[in-house]
């Protein structure tokens, strides 16, 4: 089969299309034909180097998965050959999805919402597990509370507006102005230009002084430091960003908050809730671009530029007929003008 290997860490050319033997499936896994995959921070953190010792080399990396079952091994029986699936491999144990097939344990897998196409599901599994792990486990994000989200209109942000709207919650983002009306479309109710206007400033303003209920830091940087200046009192803050360097959180101690890290853990019961939300219409991934295998050094140095254009996430089709399969092309802007937030 043809795969992406990485052979070394460092930039997108580190990257080599490969053949590669295609894996056998053992008890209790299931072999997906891969149609479709994604590109994450988390991908290009892995390529240049960031966790060596978790990546052991020549590696093949890539966190989702959408596709169809191939073959299932023994006690195998959620699943049969021809059914679609979806899920996000287990991360830092075994290969990843930069490939025409995968092996994933069938604890992992679900089955693929049928109103997405296979590039939309590959671009949900990863970040709608992140921003479910991130609002319902760990804010535990309630009806009628308020959240800021941070990035709006990237991967996890777009997302987490639209679980945090199904949860009954009051959502503020940070979105250059010129992505305002993505960001609406996709529930947000009050949006601040985070390169114009001071995010702090603005949400006292908008809540009489309060602040929020939830942060969500999906960005990293000062966020850590500043968004206590936003919590009203008893507040949470989840962050999906490595602490690059010390933080002073003296604010978040005046403010009786609470923290919360997330890396993200596999399982079906996620991709269930997931699907749910689909079928009910109240969720659905916004695929920015699309790539194809051959073409993931190009998609992660367009991630990775700091004015990519891409809203939503950046797409691979692995198996060639996935993008012609798209529901619906508008979706897939080949560019836009400003760097999504």
């Amino acid at each position: 089969m043809k795969a992406m290997l990485l052979k070394s860490f460092g930039g997108p050319e580190s990257f080599e299309l490969c053949d590669v033997p295609k894996p056998v499936p053992q008890a209790g896994q299931v072999l997906v034909r891969v149609h479709a995959s994604s590109v994450n921070p988390l991908d290009y953190q892995v390529r240049r180097g960031d966790y060596p010792d978790l990546v052991p080399l020549p590696a093949i990396t890539g966190h989702d998965v959408s596709g169809v079952v191939e073959e299932v091994g023994p006690g195998v029986t959620t699943f049969s050959p021809g059914d679609e699936v979806w899920y996000t491999p287990q991360i830092f144990d075994g290969p990843g999805s930069y490939a025409e097939y995968h092996v994933a344990a069938e604890s992992i897998i679900g089955k693929k919402p049928p109103s997405l196409s296979h590039l939309e599901a590959a671009s949900l599994s990863l970040v709608g597990g992140t921003a479910w792990e991130a609002l319902v486990a760990r804010a535990a994000l309630r009806v009628g509370e308020s959240i800021l989200i941070h990035g709006g209109a990237g991967g996890v942000g777009h997302v987490a507006i639209q679980l945090a709207k199904a949860m009954g919650a009051r959502v503020f983002t940070t979105v250059r102005e010129a992505n305002f009306e993505f960001a609406r479309s996709l529930g947000a109710d009050v949006l601040i230009d985070y390169a114009k206007e001071d995010y702090v400033a603005a949400i006292m303003r908008e809540t009489d002084g309060r602040g929020v209920d939830v942060v969500f830091d999906t960005i990293g940087g000062n966020t850590l430091a500043r968004s206590p200046d936003a919590l009203a009192q008893l507040g949470r803050l989840v962050s999906i960003v490595d602490i690059a360097q010390p933080q002073n959180l003296i604010q978040a101690w005046g403010k009786n908050a609470s923290y919360h890290f997330v890396f993200t853990r596999q399982n079906r019961g996620k991709l269930d809730e997931l699907s749910a939300l689909v079928a009910r219409g109240q969720l659905r991934p916004y695929v920015g671009a699309v790539y194809s295998l051959a073409d993931i050094p190009l998609a992660h140095a367009r991630l990775e530029s700091p004015n990519n254009g891409v809203r939503g996430k950046i797409a691979i089709a692995v198996e060639p007929s996935a993008h012609l399969a798209s529901t619906d092309f508008s979706r897939h802007e080949p560019a836009a003008q400003s760097m999504p937030r």
